[in-house]
């Protein structure tokens, strides 16, 4: 039997191992938490990042190595990578995890994005809060969900930025009045085959993704076409095996990059149920070396909603309705679970999401 090796216990490392088993690979995980919710699925290995020894013994048996989220260093993926077969490489790691070296890696691909200003001091913001106006500033690499950012109106608002975030390199990055939020989320084999999925529209609060439905309704499709070329473009580019994901802004028929995801993402949980084959079933054939499958509609229309901080007491159960606790504490704001709905219309989808 197969063994993949997983970088991360969380739900996406859960997920991953649910969409092995059917395919006859076993998961090991591997996390420095005692208990990660992802070891119902698979055993765990216990270790810091820097644990040489934990690692050698995760790497021991094992087939293929991946990993569920991007804050893992790139020195240990590359460290791996020479024991056992890993995939995706560490570019990708390193590409991700530093939103300049992102969006710089965007603008060589000839992509558009939102207009930013790389800032190292406070000097620096000023001047980018003078070309950019209002804007929001990021810390480069760790944050997510809403974190480690804040929101400036213009250069007035810089000494309040700079108490809240100075000290480590930054980014600013213009606001922009786009119509909606949209991701598309490709995945390619060693070979070079690349898939991808219909474009998603998500909907977030206080940052957080809340809601995604696809196909993203009232489509058009040259901007299908657009966000297709785009994924197919960054995984390519990339040269990454497995799953990603390009968090996008739709500003009418343009669309502008805003992050890079190197692995299965949030906004293609409603693949799970909603499509053919799901983005975690891919990202697991594509870095064991199996061919791909079809990542069509499974239903005219495919939803994901988002428990955050607590899961339902009675988990919503139907023939349309699909619950995905992950086991986790529950805790203000925290990912703990998500409910997919399929149906004929996205009326019918968001009314069943509720």
């Amino acid at each position: 039997m197969t063994t993949l090796g997983i970088l991360g216990g969380g739900q996406l490392g859960l997920m991953l191992a649910e969409a092995a088993a059917p395919l006859g690979i076993r998961c090991r995980f591997y996390d420095p938490v005692a208990e990660p919710c992802a070891a119902v699925a698979g055993e765990h290995v216990r270790g810091g990042w820097d644990d040489h020894a934990a690692l050698d013994a995760f790497a021991e048996g094992l087939d293929h190595v991946t990993w569920e989220f991007e804050n893992v260093p790139v020195e240990l993926v590359e460290r791996l990578r020479a024991r056992v077969p890993s995939t995706p490489s560490g570019y990708s790691l390193h590409i991700a995890q530093d939103r300049v070296r992102e969006k710089t890696f965007f603008g060589e691909l000839g992509l558009e994005t939102a207009p930013w200003r790389q800032v190292d001091t406070r000097a620096d913001l000023s001047t980018a809060l003078e070309a950019l106006g209002a804007a929001i500033v990021k810390t480069r690499g760790g944050g997510y969900d809403g974190k480690g950012q804040a929101r400036a109106s213009g250069p007035a608002d810089g000494d309040a930025v700079w108490a809240a975030l100075g000290g480590r390199p930054l980014i600013a990055e213009g606001l922009v009045r786009f119509e909606r939020e949209v991701s598309v989320i490709a995945c390619r084999t060693r070979s070079g085959e690349v898939v991808t999925w219909p474009l998603a529209w998500n909907v977030h609060e206080g940052g957080i993704l809340r809601r995604s439905i696809a196909p993203a309704p009232e489509l058009d499709p040259a901007v299908a076409a657009a966000a297709e070329h785009i994924g197919r473009t960054v995984i390519t580019a990339l040269d990454h095996v497995g799953t990603l994901c390009v968090e996008l802004f739709q500003v009418g028929d343009r669309l502008l990059c805003n992050e890079l995801a190197p692995r299965v993402h949030n906004s293609g949980h409603w693949s799970i149920e909603g499509a053919v084959t799901s983005q975690f079933a891919n990202h697991v054939r594509a870095v064991c070396d199996l061919p791909l499958a079809s990542t069509a509609m499974a239903h005219p229309v495919a939803g994901m909603w988002n428990w955050l901080g607590d899961v339902p007491e009675v988990l919503p159960s139907g023939p349309h309705l699909h619950s995905h606790p992950y086991g986790k504490e529950p805790r203000p704001g925290r990912k703990v679970g998500h409910l997919t709905a399929t149906g004929a219309t996205v009326a019918e989808v968001l009314e069943r999401l509720g």
